[in-house]
């Protein structure tokens, strides 16, 4: 098998991180340099033309997700010094042929799109029979973060056609060797590359992975469920990037950590129960699962719902962590033991096991809604919910936000920029 093309999605906003970190990518062995739709919305073609510039031994790739016009746009990216033009699929045939009729004239190479196509193996026999030089069996950003995947497809459109391949859509090195082994020529890497604090080591683990499997074939790649797959992602992650990947969401309010520097991740078993009636919470740790948490709404805060046998019961159970919208004693001596417990307030007193109160049903908990099977993840910056319904996308998005601050964090520490001058501040200011 020929060696494998590794081409990097330069989705930045910013030209002049792009250029720095093309070149970065370029020293852990990309070969080519894309031009991802987000630069040129906000560069233009001088994204093309810069790029190109810089890196004249590289093909450079224009994504310009074209759907009309075809012969307007491919033009203006050739001229630019796009080397190939990535058009979509779900374009009329017409646009298609006129996009390839220009790149043919000013010298480009058309790459077709197969984001968002119905029946991507089929369409890629249509487009092929067009003239396209290149397929990209591509999921986009927002569709990756409700887990759908290259390589439930690639295979499938690898066996339609006779023209290179290319798979994109959230590949990291292992996943990125799993589509050279299906017979994909090209892999498009993105944010695992230019989001990451080291752009060449990032590129260069992509580089050797794609690379050895070309030489050797078979990569089988073991998709966990997706409980797993949230629970490692949110493990990974901080309650201020979950909110902000649910568009500044508030964390609950009231509710604070007793021992500092523990974090939970779980999904809820919910609590209703009466100021000081501790019955409810305690059945509830027969209730609840390993890695579950138990969030417990109280109706007041004049005596304990929660203790140290309590405690120590959920660790015996193995269960991640506990929130409680109420009052909790024995604080030292939860301290002591390192449980994750976050509360409203300490008092010395319990109340009595009356058992009023419901477990798994809807509770307002800090003045969140939180929903039996909710995903919960808490850290001392507060006390996040993700809807279950939402949780993987959730979870996917919060990530994409660490890796952007990893990278800005890294330009802040090691080039001694500001926030300002990394992410351009006084260029995206309003004009009065």
């Amino acid at each position: 098998m020929e060696r494998p093309i590794l081409q990097v999605a330069l989705d930045l906003l910013e030209l002049k991180r792009a250029i720095e970190i093309a070149g970065e990518a370029i020293e852990g062995g990309a070969d080519w340099l894309e031009a991802g739709t987000p630069l040129i919305k906000s560069e233009g073609m001088n994204a093309i033309r810069e790029l190109k510039k810089h890196y004249r031994g590289h093909k450079v790739l224009a994504d310009m997700k074209t759907i009309d016009t075809g012969a307007i746009e491919v033009e203006m990216a050739a001229k630019s010094g796009a080397d190939i033009v990535i058009i979509l699929a779900l374009s009329d045939d017409d646009t298609i042929a006129e996009a390839i009729r220009a790149a043919r004239k000013y010298g480009c190479e058309v790459m077709a799109d197969l984001i968002n196509v119905p029946d991507p193996a089929s369409r890629a026999k249509e487009v092929e029979e067009l003239g396209v030089d290149y397929l990209n069996v591509h999921v986009g950003i927002d569709q990756q973060m409700k887990g759908l995947d290259p390589l439930e497809v690639l295979k499938d459109v690898v066996d339609s056609v006779s023209i290179p391949v290319a798979a994109a859509g959230g590949l990291d090195a292992e996943r990125a060797a799993a589509c050279v082994s299906m017979g994909a020529s090209i892999v498009i890497v993105g944010s695992n590359i230019v989001k990451s604090r080291n752009v060449t080591e990032s590129a260069r683990k992509v580089r050797e992975a794609i690379d050895r499997a070309a030489e050797k074939g078979g990569v089988e790649v073991r998709r966990k469920s997706l409980d797993e797959e949230i629970r490692e992602l949110l493990m990974r992650v901080s309650t201020p990037n979950v909110s902000d990947a649910m568009h500044r969401a508030k964390a609950m309010d009231g509710v604070y950590p007793l021992v500092r520097g523990k974090k939970i991740v779980g999904k809820a078993v919910t609590v209703s129960t009466m100021d000081g009636d501790w019955a409810k919470p305690v059945e509830a740790i027969n209730v609840a699962g390993e890695g579950d948490v138990l969030v417990i709404k109280v109706s007041g805060d004049t005596a304990a719902v929660w203790g140290e046998l309590a405690t120590r019961s959920c660790i015996n159970r193995k269960i991640a962590g506990v929130i409680i919208d109420g009052a909790v004693r024995d604080v030292d001596d939860i301290r002591e033991l390192g449980f994750p417990l976050f509360a409203r307030k300490e008092v010395p007193n319990a109340g009595e096991p009356k058992g009023f109160g419901e477990i798994n049903v809807k509770v307002i908990c800090g003045g969140v809604e939180v929903n039996p099977g909710d995903w919960i993840i808490a850290d001392d910056n507060g006390v996040m919910v993700i809807p279950k319904r939402r949780a993987y996308e959730i979870a996917r998005r919060a990530m994409e936000v660490k890796k952007s601050e990893d990278r800005i964090r890294g330009e802040i520490e090691e080039k001694g920029r500001t926030l300002a001058d990394v992410v351009e501040l006084y260029k995206w200011e309003k004009v009065q």
